[in-house]
């Protein structure tokens, strides 16, 4: 099987989710397996995906929806470049199934797959489809997606509604544990701020800006992405001794389960990842979606809003962040009724349903 999709987390921990389930499934039936992920150069699958111990090969491609003339008609020779490319490693590796998460990652891949008439399944992570899930879905064996509200932008007869596969760490890990794995205290409110794969630098801000008044109140474990790591740090510095034990710096966290187990409230993007992880994790969320070239993160944010699970900040209402974060600190049961909110969202077999889908597709 391969397995294809990336540049965001959101699109790349589906795959591993899926991988473990496949893992798991074959060892349990004593089955053989062989499996292969290809991602794209520079971006968050490849470092992600070889950390994970699975073999990773690389192809060019690049996002579409770009304003300048210039970088379009480079990035359609990107995606000629990887789909010869793609063909060359499937005619190699002669999969049963390709498995595409969406993304400009998987186009040249899914488009390849289909030219060697190899069935290709293709997920949805998000709540709406973009360009090339749109694409690749009228070329897909099976769909699959997270949520309901999906469908109408999907062929329904081929599609079917799994939830977002996550890491087993989400349903192992307890509070305690987490916060002890962390360096946490085991007592207080935690609120951990992720400013996703590609980093937050507004969002990083904010919290800069805010965070006497939060320290006073709760630790903030605050995973900054690369770029700003340092920034940080030097916040950090200037905070005073006994602030700066509860200011807690990561640039980026792979124990990203237990850090939203161990907190009571998370700070957010509203990436794919959100729809799957916050809800396994029970963690209510202030979601500010990102807004980028062509598309929007708003409509996860809004699906769990609507289940009364998060609430909304756009990037302009930023200034109100911290006021929003100790209005929920301070309402112990409006905190308890968002996280069980979050916890009905939960899908714990979307991994092996998905795992299903494929096997029944390479049988």
């Amino acid at each position: 099987m391969v397995l294809a999709g990336g540049g965001t987390g959101g699109h790349v921990y589906p795959n591993i989710a899926v991988w473990r389930a496949l893992q798991s499934r074959a060892a349990g039936e004593g089955l053989p397996l062989e499996l292969l992920y290809i991602g794209v150069r520079g971006r968050a699958d490849e470092t992600i995906v070889p950390a994970e111990g699975f073999p990773f090969r690389t192809i060019d491609a690049g996002p579409l929806r770009v304003g300048s003339p210039v970088t379009f008609a480079r990035n359609m020779g990107k995606l000629a470049r990887g789909v010869v490319q793609s063909m060359l490693l499937l005619r190699r590796f002669r999969p049963d199934v390709v498995f595409a998460t969406g993304g400009y990652a998987s186009v040249p891949v899914g488009v390849a797959a289909r030219l060697l008439r190899r069935p290709l399944i293709v997920y949805l992570p998000d709540v709406t489809p973009g360009w090339a899930v749109r694409m690749l879905a009228r070329l897909a064996t099976r769909v699959a997606t997270t949520s309901e509200r999906a469908l109408d932008g999907l062929p329904r007869r081929k599609t079917s509604v799994v939830g977002y596969p996550v890491r087993g760490g989400f349903w192992s890990a307890d509070r305690a544990g987490a916060r002890e794995l962390l360096g946490l205290p085991l007592d207080g409110r935690v609120l951990l701020v992720s400013a996703g794969s590609l980093g937050a630098h507004r969002i990083n801000a904010a919290v800069w800006a805010a965070l006497p008044g939060l320290l006073d109140h709760c630790v903030v474990l605050h995973v900054t992405g690369a770029a700003d790591l340092t920034a940080a740090e030097e916040q950090r510095a200037r905070l005073s001794p006994e602030q700066r034990s509860g200011y807690v710096v990561r640039g980026y966290l792979r124990e990203m389960p237990a850090a939203m187990v161990a907190a009571d409230l998370a700070i957010t993007r509203s990436g794919a990842s959100t729809l799957g992880e916050l809800p396994a994790a029970g963690l209510p969320a202030i979601l500010v979606p990102g807004e980028y070239e062509g598309w929007t993160q708003a409509p996860n944010a809004e699906f769990l809003r609507d289940a009364g699970a998060a609430v909304i900040i756009t990037n302009a209402e930023l200034d109100r962040l911290a006021a929003t974060v100790l209005d929920l600190l301070r309402d112990d049961d409006r905190l308890e009724a968002m996280g069980a909110a979050m916890r009905q969202l939960a899908r714990p077999a979307a991994a092996d349903d998905l795992a299903r889908i494929l096997e029944e597709v390479a049988a």
